[in-house]
């Protein structure tokens, strides 16, 4: 596959934006009117959007704390979008101190908002870089000089491949990624599907890549939960698997039924050993 080169993001604040969108589902104000107008375009077609943005941010929070509980000190958030409430370090920190998180994001306005806000955090590093191209962006000096790539990682990849609807540009990420972990590392990812509403799924797919919140190729639909798996090819799913994101070890934590968040996630596991196929581990 030939190197990928995406542009530099540019802040703009005429354009939509995916992150500022999913702030203004969140209830955050780091939005633009542009951004306002395409959030409720979407939520026309879909009012559950903010419930569905709260579930994944419910995910990342039991996500993270399995993997720094099972002894994760090195975290990578890529497309971590604008700072919320139980971001990534304040979770992994809760449970180990030591842990060291690097957000990545390729919109400027992230960046230099989460920078400010994390100065003075000498464990915790926020990066501009394009997850389009995973070489450039595990080798920015920023990443390099928190994390230790020969040592295990958690890679997150949370609401952020359905952002790339062509397969081969995320099937070369994912792929790129999991190669360049040290065996015992963890790729965790959460996305939208299409399996359990596919007409009203099409009708957003259509919508985001219109606006252009969604570049880099076109689709008629978002994935189906089959194809999100395949994401782990090569990785020890951890049980329960790839499900609904009410579904993955919820504890105490549910909250909507699986019936109504077509979102799915995963966490999946290096093994010692490469496989052809995700295979479960329990962990």
């Amino acid at each position: 596959m030939a190197t990928l080169e995406p542009e530099r993001a540019k802040l703009d604040t005429t354009t939509p934006n995916e992150g500022r969108i999913a702030d203004y589902f969140l209830g955050g104000k780091d939005n633009f009117a542009a951004d306002r107008a395409a959030a409720e375009h979407a939520l026309a077609i879909a009012p559950e959007l903010p419930a569905l943005a709260r579930e994944g941010r419910r995910f990342l929070g039991r996500a993270v704390r399995f993997l720094a509980e099972a002894g994760i000190r090195q975290f990578i958030d890529i497309g971590c979008g604008l700072p919320t409430q139980g971001n990534v370090h304040e979770i992994a920190h809760s449970i180990a101190p030591d842990a060291r998180v690097v957000y990545i994001d390729n919109d400027p306005m992230v960046v230099v908002h989460g920078q400010a806000l994390l100065q003075d955090n000498e464990r915790t590093v926020v990066i501009e870089a394009d997850a389009r191209d995973p070489a450039r962006m595990l080798t920015h000096p920023g990443l390099t000089s928190m994390i230790d790539l020969d040592e295990p990682v958690a890679i997150l990849l949370f609401a952020v491949l359905h952002s790339l609807p062509d397969d081969d540009v995320a099937t070369h990420v994912v792929t790129h990624l999991r190669k360049a972990i040290a065996p015992g590392s963890y790729v965790a990812l959460s996305h939208a599907v299409s399996d359990l509403c596919p007409k009203k799924t099409a009708k957003l797919a259509a919508v985001y890549q219109a606006q252009g919140t969604i570049t880099g190729g076109r689709r008629g639909n978002l994935r189906t939960k089959a194809e999100v798996e395949r994401f782990f090819d090569g990785l020890d799913l951890v049980e329960p698997g790839v499900v609904y994101l009410p579904l993955w070890r919820p504890g105490d934590d549910l909250h909507h039924s699986p019936d109504s968040t077509w979102v799915v996630g995963g966490v999946g596991r290096k093994p010692r050993r490469p496989r052809e196929g995700p295979a479960f581990t329990r962990s």
